[in-house]
């Protein structure tokens, strides 16, 4: 079990995904420059459905991904800008907060699943993926891809796909990197033109 800082927000970051973030509030300021001294990275925790981000009562789910930094900058507006990148997945087992409101999460650290090929059945979904995610922009430019893994192409499935965070929320709790697919193919378009998660 670990204790790591949470940062609840309007999304669902997967393993291996890029997460851009612009940090404006103290807490966070201070939650990040925690984290690159200590050289940890932070949790990332989707809201469920009707919670603002920032609001410090905010409800969110028990299973969210570690963030890592991997880079940051002053944006023009004079706000910290970070890239991120997930990493191991978790589910939180005890919550606190802060005095100054930064939510903190004991967790327990969820099995990476052993690499898995992408079945015959779904090599449409790599395909999709090898076409739609260089038009994504500068998050995706120069973006990594493993598209023979099963476990890889889901979340990216999952993560660019305009389906309800909800969903989203559950493929990531999802074990089996084929289960996965097996319920993303069925919202892949044959051909895409999909945002990704904003």
């Amino acid at each position: 079990m670990s204790a790591i800082a949470l940062f609840p927000l309007n999304i669902v970051l997967f393993p291996d995904g890029p997460l851009p973030l612009r940090i404006f509030e103290t807490r966070y300021y201070d939650m990040v420059r925690r984290c690159m001294r200590e050289g940890r990275g932070f949790g990332v925790v989707a809201l469920r459905e009707g919670h603002e981000v920032g609001v410090a009562d905010a409800d969110f789910y028990d299973v969210g991904t570690m963030a890592e930094i991997t880079d940051f900058h002053q944006l023009a507006d004079g706000l910290l800008g970070l890239s991120c990148v997930g990493r191991q997945r978790f589910r939180i087992l005890e919550r606190s907060r802060q005095a100054d409101g930064l939510h903190l999460g004991e967790v327990d650290w969820l099995k990476v699943a052993p690499g898995e090929p992408v079945p015959t059945r779904h090599e449409r979904l790599s395909r999709l993926l090898a076409t739609v995610l260089p038009q994504l922009g500068e998050v995706y430019a120069n973006f990594p891809m493993r598209l023979d893994d099963a476990a890889w192409v889901g979340h990216r499935l999952a993560e660019i796909l305009p389906i309800p965070l909800a969903d989203k929320q559950r493929y990531l709790e999802m074990d089996d990197p084929v289960e996965r697919l097996d319920g993303l193919a069925e919202f892949a378009p044959l051909t895409a033109s999909s945002e990704p998660n904003a």
